[in-house]
């Protein structure tokens, strides 16, 4: 079956958790013998064209403007759907399988695809279908309601607000044949704003490619000084939203019970954006891994990433994340604005090495069993054959 897959961003040069999700679902898909190519955008001219990463054929298209414009060229951008309409010909897919084209690729190309008789699949990695960025209204946060209105919109969009941008999106996906999100929470949040049909499919990770050297890790507490600590990993990027102010104040309380504590953040800011086995490493060698997020956070991919490697989270209530926690199983879920509760749960892991070992190894299985990427290969293509 041949499969072309579209995603604004992909590794090399994009590693987020939609970038590597949806690169692992390709390489995945490959591996299981379907031919793949994947669609892409890049920022620099000369970067643009026919390349292969990782084994897979890729096509990088240029695009760039000003984020002022991108409620409009969101929806269509003259720099990219001429592009993706002549791509689509000459590979001819079997299934277009559309991931975030909420930037630069454009929500325009599943009305190409659709036009070009092609079957069309979307999966929904976050609220961009409904909301200008992260949805973080006072309503979400404090009643867990999802629903959003043209004030909230204007709110965060201000002068760049586009009131036909939502109207258009549903549009879109009215193009759309499969429509798929990757937790409950997300197909909820998409309901409570008109945007229907989804089916939930989580996103896998495959266990083993999570594994380091010791030695390698040990190299990596050496170079950032972090022997003797007991190391609390922050492993979003370092924003307002992914609660960097709230874990900051949970430290103080942190610090006070355990002096040695100390908090490793990757990112800017921190010791830098981590990719590959230094990422690896940083996980390995933490006692604990918190993700904060005071935004609805789709599922949470470095949950799962920190549970293949065995370490017990703190995560937040929002979004789906609960659907990969088991509250006081695998680690805890909190309300990071709850500082308090926030700092008790990462003191009690950093006293409690046996209990903080257990976790990890219960988080270790339930990635095995419950976000395993094979079955998600196995899924997707058996989805994809309905189609065939």
């Amino acid at each position: 079956m041949k499969i072309l897959m579209l995603q604004d961003d992909f590794p090399p040069q994009g590693f987020g958790g939609a970038e590597a999700s949806t690169f692992e679902l390709a390489q995945g898909l490959q591996r299981a013998g379907e031919d793949v190519f994947v669609v892409t955008t890049c920022r620099k001219k000369s970067d643009e064209g026919k390349t292969t990463y990782q084994e897979l054929k890729v096509f990088r298209i240029f695009a760039d403007y000003h984020e002022r414009y991108r409620a409009y060229l969101s929806l269509y951008n003259p720099q990219t759907v001429g592009k993706v309409r002549q791509l689509i010909k000459e590979f001819n897919p079997d299934i277009v399988h559309a991931h975030n084209i909420h930037n630069f690729l454009s929500w325009h190309c599943l009305k190409i695809a659709k036009e070009l008789g092609k079957p069309v699949f979307f999966t929904a990695r976050d609220v961009m279908s409904f909301s200008y960025g992260k949805l973080a209204t006072k309503k979400y946060l404090e009643q867990f309601n999802c629903r959003t209105s043209w004030w909230d919109h204007l709110k965060q969009a201000k002068k760049r607000y586009n009131p036909f941008r939502n109207i258009l999106i549903k549009k879109y996906l009215g193009y759309v044949d499969q429509k798929i999100t990757v937790s409950y929470a997300l197909k909820s949040a998409l309901e409570q704003n008109g945007i229907k049909d989804f089916e939930v499919s989580y996103i896998g990770i495959n266990t083993d490619d999570w594994q380091v050297s010791p030695e390698f890790v040990e190299k990596f507490k050496e170079k950032h000084e972090l022997s003797g600590k007991s190391v609390i990993f922050f492993g979003g990027r370092i924003s307002g939203l992914k609660g960097l102010k709230q874990i900051n104040r949970a430290m103080e309380k942190v610090k006070k019970e355990v002096p040695e504590a100390h908090l490793l953040m990757s990112g800017t800011g921190g010791i830098g954006w981590l990719t590959g086995s230094d990422l690896r490493a940083a996980y390995h060698l933490s006692n604990v891994v918190v993700f904060p997020s005071v935004c609805f956070d789709g599922l949470g991919r470095g949950n799962l990433e920190a549970m293949a490697c065995k370490k017990p989270v703190v995560g937040t209530c929002f979004g789906g994340v609960p659907e990969v926690i088991r509250d006081g199983v695998t680690g805890f879920v909190v309300n990071p604005f709850k500082i308090e509760s926030m700092a008790e749960r990462i003191i009690d892991l950093l006293k409690n090495r046996e209990k903080a070992k257990q976790f990890g190894e219960a988080g270790f299985q339930r990635v095995k069993q419950h976000f395993n990427l094979d079955s998600q290969v196995a899924q997707t293509i058996s989805r994809y054959q309905k189609y065939d």
